[in-house]
């Protein structure tokens, strides 16, 4: 079973140290709560699914922006230009997210099937992480982060759902949701929160 710790509490007590601090401390400015959906294949591990879930203020300005017809949707042709927008050019940041597989860095370079829903005056973003790891008799460890190391977006799991695997029938899978000691962000104060996961083949 997948557990989550009392990130969103420590996140709230960062942001009040943060405010009362200088000002040459960066501090976000959009906020998004996520969930993760990892997918494993016949050999193993294929990747994971991305679901961003940003706060009223970005939802509104997306909305703005880019909803050209001012119906409360994006269809189709203004997912595109959300896509392009007010998204890709996250890629030179590795799209926010960071892999590591038995410890070793795996660089997101590229993401499919993205799109953009607007419901209820609320933004989620959605896309596809490939990224391909074959299980075998040993386990295979696998750590998912997600942050922006500029602290201008602010990224933590839900505290319902925070990820979820399928497709899990030919393996042994251990998952947990905790911060990651090894990494350090937003000038050296906070472990990123990220998804652990081992997964090898049943006998």
């Amino acid at each position: 079973m997948i557990r989550l710790g009392k990130q969103v509490s420590r996140l709230i007590l960062f942001l009040n140290v943060l405010c009362m601090g200088s000002d040459a401390i960066a501090h976000p400015h959009v906020f998004i709560v996520q969930r993760l959906n990892v997918v494993f294949g016949n050999q193993g591990l294929a990747g994971f699914e991305v679901e961003w879930h940003f706060d009223d203020m970005f939802s509104s300005m997306i909305a703005t922006d880019y909803d050209q017809n001012q119906n409360s949707t994006l269809e189709p042709a203004e997912v595109a230009v959300v896509k392009e927008k007010a998204f890709s050019y996250i890629a030179k940041y590795d799209y926010f997210v960071f892999v590591k597989i038995d410890g070793q860095p795996f660089k997101v370079r590229w993401i499919k099937d993205f799109n953009a829903v607007l419901k209820n005056g609320k933004l989620s973003y959605h896309f596809f992480v490939p990224c391909h790891v074959k299980a075998h008799k040993q386990f295979k460890k696998i750590v998912i982060a997600t942050y922006d190391s500029s602290y201008y977006t602010a990224i933590f799991f839900a505290q319902k759902r925070p990820a979820s695997v399928e497709n899990v029938d030919r393996f042994v899978i251990e998952s947990s949701i905790k911060e990651d000691k090894s990494t350090s962000i937003y000038f050296g104060m906070v472990n990123p929160w990220a998804l652990f996961l081992k997964f090898m083949l049943k006998s």
